[in-house]
């Protein structure tokens, strides 16, 4: 019974997806329906896979034996804070068009706690301060996975715009230049609670082991990650970098700090078994 709630919750995610795609993206088609719903009603329609996605994301991480945050529970959380960030963000500004880039993500990750092996309880997890260090980065990770989502949408608005086939969703998103704006705000928010993820992490391997983090795969590329970001943000700031230079960097950040955790995790969970 429980996949069938996983599937289930996928398919709301998924449906939603399609529908946003039919009535946003592919509106300037002839055959392209109509949206049924108010946007209003389109944006609380979202809630619904959120708040059931919420509900097993729960069940699957917390054990009496304590935070199980495995491969597949670590993707899902961060791809339902992304939804949530972005559903938010919503009541704030025009987001319209990233619908249909999100809710599939979200669709393919709610249903892996359900068929991936489970993962042993995380140790430590009573401490605060590691408590603290798991909730900064995967607010960090949702900030970075929205802001790479944001330069997608940038690089594709600019190359519609060249080529003259402008949809009417990309006509009512907020012109190139807020959009740039509102993507650099993103990635400085990203950006300092990555910092305190990778110094909270440092704190807590110095308190709970005496010693620093270890200099390892994730270790590496987190602070690699973190580099890339940086040079980002001073190049915007003194050299003045946007579009492609904007979208190259901010790709090239993310997919380092996929690397650093997911791709750790991956190694060690699916690959080693461990």
């Amino acid at each position: 019974m429980e996949i069938l709630a996983y599937m289930g919750t996928a398919l709301l995610y998924g449906g939603l997806a399609v529908y946003f795609w039919r009535t946003r993206w592919a509106s300037a088609a002839a055959h392209a329906p109509s949206p049924v719903l108010s946007p209003m009603a389109d944006h609380y329609a979202v809630f619904v896979p959120l708040a059931l996605h919420a509900f097993l994301l729960g069940r699957s991480l917390f054990a009496p034996d304590g935070l199980h945050l495995g491969l597949g529970n670590a993707l899902s959380a961060i791809l339902w804070l992304t939804v949530l960030i972005y559903w938010i963000g919503n009541f704030f500004y025009r987001l319209d068009g990233l619908q249909a880039l999100v809710l599939p993500l979200a669709a393919a990750a709610v249903i892996l706690p359900g068929v991936m092996p489970p993962a042993r309880a995380l140790a430590n997890t009573d401490l605060i301060a590691f408590k603290m260090h798991l909730l900064i980065a995967m607010l960090a990770y949702s900030l970075l996975t929205i802001a790479s989502l944001h330069v997608l949408l940038m690089a594709l608005i600019e190359r519609r715009l060249h080529d003259g086939s402008v949809t009417q969703v990309l006509q009512k998103l907020p012109p190139l230049l807020t959009m740039e704006a509102m993507l650099f705000r993103i990635i400085w928010a990203g950006f300092i609670l990555l910092t305190l993820t990778l110094g909270s992490g440092v704190v807590f391997s110095e308190e709970l082991f005496g010693k620093a983090a270890p200099l390892n795969h994730k270790t590496v590329f987190g602070f690699l990650s973190w580099f890339i970001f940086a040079a980002l943000l001073a190049g915007r700031h003194i050299y003045g970098w946007r579009g492609r230079m904007a979208v190259r960097w901010t790709l090239a950040g993310f997919l380092t700090l996929v690397l650093a955790y997911i791709g750790s995790k991956f190694v060690l969970e699916v690959l080693l078994g461990r």
